[in-house]
Parts: structure tokens; sequence; C-alpha cells
């Protein structure tokens, strides 16, 4: 489903901006860290934080990601999204690896649910807007 230039590109960044839909209708954004697995997205997060409300009323949500240095290439990848709270350890850890730039150890549910932990995952059905990915952009 993903090409390998967009594969590789993701793999080079650490952050994009989330995108799901209120309840009336708009669009929400945040910045969010992120993790590509496959062909999903994983995001760590609250699970009282609108954007968990938000995936959950809706069941979808996309993703724009952005290198940091010019020509500036991007691509925004959207599917159906959930918020798990069971077996979530390794993917947690995987993130906050990519977050801190060194190795962590995964959690338990028990634990990462102490922290107010979940995860939203988005299932990749769609990748469009890529600009620049050929560039060798690094940041």
């Amino acid at each position: 489903m993903i090409d390998q230039i967009v594969r590789d590109f993701l793999t080079r960044q650490t952050a994009g901006v989330l995108a799901t839909t209120r309840s009336g209708g708009g669009v929400r954004q945040s910045v969010v860290y992120f993790a590509l697995d496959g062909d999903r997205l994983l995001i760590s997060t609250e699970p009282g934080r609108a954007k968990t409300k938000d995936v959950t009323r809706t069941g979808r949500a996309s993703l724009c990601v952005m290198g940091g240095a010019p020509p500036y290439p991007s691509v925004t990848l959207e599917g159906p999204a959930r918020i798990r709270t069971t077996g979530i350890g390794a993917d947690t850890a995987e993130l906050w690896s990519r977050m801190g730039g060194r190795p962590v150890e995964p959690m338990s549910d028990a634990d990462l649910a102490a922290m107010n932990r979940v995860i939203l995952e988005i299932t990749i059905e769609r990748v469009y807007g890529a600009s620049y990915l050929d560039q060798g952009e690094t940041t």
C-alpha cells in the first residue's frame, strides 16, 4: 500500500499533524509524535484528549508529515482509526524510543493505564499529497 519512498520518508520523521473531526463537523489538528508499523500509524495519547474522543466517535483520522528543511517534503495519510488500551506496551515503547532517541523498554498495559496512556492507531488506506520526497531530505 505504501510506496517505499514514502515509507523511507516516514521513518526519518518523528512528528506530524493529526487531523480528526470535531463533534460539530469541524476539523481538529494537533502536533503528535508517531511511529510507522507496517501499514499502521501509531500515536501515544491520553484517553481524555479531544482527539481520542473524536476517533472513538468517527473511527477516522489523518496525519500530515512534513520534513523540516527546504523544499519541505510532505505526505498525508488517512484511514480508519481506533483507540487501543490493551497490547500497547511494545507500540508505546517504539514511540517513546523515537521521541527520546534512545531505546525504551516496553511496559505492561496496567502500568500504561496508570500513566493514563492509550494508542491511537490509524490503518493507512490512502496516501496522497506526496511532494519532494525524493530530494534526500533528512530532517
